[in-house]
């Protein structure tokens, strides 16, 4: 039968909702932006309802990851493997909770990069971003995966999202390292403990950028075993 057929026949398909839930983990981490331009500005009113909004769209990935793992099928017409799908599943839900914990530890001590860093590293957080969005949009090349069964052209476009993936991962660690020298050029200027968590923020945005290569990592392994 081909596949597209079994495609066809298989209601319970867990594709659409794993790329439902892929797209509000988006959501989630997509406020990081303006949430740390209120914390440039130091607007904490604002940067608290952002961290707010960031938080209850972590709980609702978290209700869609949920649902989809009780309803995810056993049964023998499953596209891909069932195991492999759990793990994309649970590799992508970190990008949400990443979003969310930063968010939360920068509020707590109502941290802010100094002024000279400011541009420099809304352009980091924003490439991180890339990152995820890049994941997104690998997952929701899915369902022209299972549709071709994993063969043709469909392949080859998603290897290459995949190493697009991997080139800007590679950039987000070019920025960190600059960020990081800026950081010590000025840290004398500013209270230790608070540049402490300073040099945390820029590994915590950057975890980001790597979560989001693990997604496609996990691809990888999907083609690989297709």
């Amino acid at each position: 039968m081909p596949v597209n057929t079994i495609v066809g026949l298989f209601a319970k398909s867990p594709i659409k909702p794993l790329q439902r839930h892929v797209n509000r983990v988006n959501d989630c981490c997509e406020l990081l932006v303006p949430f740390f331009h209120a914390c440039e500005q130091q607007d904490w009113d604002k940067a608290n309802q952002l961290r707010h909004q960031i938080s209850e769209i972590e709980k609702d990935a978290d209700t869609l990851k949920r649902n989809i793992r009780l309803k995810l099928p056993r049964g023998l017409f499953m596209p891909v493997d069932r195991t492999d799908m759990l793990e994309l599943l649970t590799q992508q839900d970190k990008l949400a909770n990443l979003a969310k914990d930063i968010a939360g530890r920068v509020i707590g001590r109502q941290l802010r990069m100094p002024p000279s860093m400011n541009d420099a590293f809304i352009a980091y957080v924003q490439r991180c971003l890339d990152a995820a969005a890049q994941a997104r949009r690998v997952i929701n090349e899915l369902e022209e995966l299972l549709e071709t069964g994993f063969k043709g052209r469909e392949v080859t476009l998603v290897a290459e999202m995949i190493h697009q993936l991997d080139v800007i991962e590679d950039d987000t660690d070019s920025m960190q390292i600059q960020l990081r020298q800026a950081l010590m050029a000025v840290e004398q200027e500013y209270n230790p403990v608070d540049v402490m968590f300073l040099y945390k923020i820029l590994e915590w945005v950057g975890e980001i950028a790597d979560q989001a290569q693990r997604v496609g990592a996990r691809l990888e392994v999907m083609l690989s075993r297709s």
